[in-house]
């Protein structure tokens, strides 16, 4: 796959990704169309190979980053703050061990 449609395809996932992570918050939605938009403008010129694959690297950190990391949250009253986690967040409970098993 060459560069171009690498690029292109990491702006949609990070557009998927944001309207996912940031979904019924509009002013997090608009912020996060500007900063993705303005970030791949920015950078619009760049014509080194290498530096295009350091910033696809750093694009794709960001889209993992978002979707396994952020959750929203709501405020319900002035000291109360509701969490929202996507299902997509949500794993089983993993027992914890203090003491680690041994094999014999």
């Amino acid at each position: 796959m060459g560069q171009p449609t690498k690029v292109l395809q990491l702006f949609r996932t990070l557009h998927r990704t944001r309207q996912q992570v940031f979904k019924n918050d509009k002013r997090a939605l608009e912020a996060a169309r500007v900063k993705i938009n303005e970030e791949f403008k920015k950078h619009k010129s760049e014509a080194s190979p290498e530096k295009i694959e350091e910033m696809l690297k750093v694009g794709s950190d960001v889209e993992l980053l978002l979707r396994t990391s952020v959750i929203q949250g709501i405020h319900t009253d002035h000291n109360t703050l509701k969490l929202v986690p996507r299902k997509d967040l949500l794993t089983e409970n993993v027992l914890y061990c203090d003491a680690p098993i041994q094999n014999q």
